[in-house]
């Protein structure tokens, strides 16, 4: 038996310097952990900014989508406004003019804001489009008159407006 026991004491000394320090084991350890949390952090980061820039495709879409629908509206609005300027007996002005306010207010929750313009207003290539000249008593090369109405959707230019524009100035 001493044998055995000798044996034995030799198999521990050699399995204790086999296997690395618990130090070492530790080390190893927590190494290993920041690189997970690290990895983990870095994958929740994406995952939430995943999430923001599909919330903002889809707003862009959604904008989109209404935008393409209210530019198919539009002719309906100028229909009203031509039906109003022909004149009609007061109770169909009425109601013509009740379904058009009531159009308008739904396309203005929705965005929708007409470009106000008046005579002898600068002419602004960004929001208006020169469809002609006329004379006027205006300065040269302002606006002398509205052909058609623009609109703004979401504070971006949808239509501009339609305008001629005075070429010589009366005297």
């Amino acid at each position: 038996m001493p044998e055995n026991t000798q044996n034995n004491n030799q198999l521990s000394e050699n399995s204790s310097q086999d296997q690395p320090a618990v130090s070492d084991v530790l080390a190893q350890c927590e190494k290993e952990k920041q690189e997970y949390l690290a990895g983990w952090q870095r994958a929740k980061a994406d995952h939430i900014n995943y999430r923001k820039d599909e919330a903002k495709r889809f707003e862009d879409m959604a904008r989109f989508v209404t935008a393409g629908l209210i530019q198919d509206v539009l002719p309906v609005l100028d229909s009203f406004d031509l039906a109003l300027s022909h004149g009609a007996s007061s109770e169909i002005e009425k109601g013509v003019l009740l379904i058009k306010s009531q159009l308008g207010d739904i396309l203005k929750k929705r965005g929708l804001e007409e470009i106000k313009i008046s005579p002898g207003e600068q002419f602004d290539p960004e929001k208006h489009e020169s469809v002609g000249e006329i004379e006027s008593e205006h300065p040269a090369g302002t606006i002398a008159e509205e052909v058609q109405k623009g609109y703004y959707f979401q504070g971006r230019v949808l239509r501009p407006t339609r305008v001629r524009l005075v070429k010589n100035k009366i005297l």
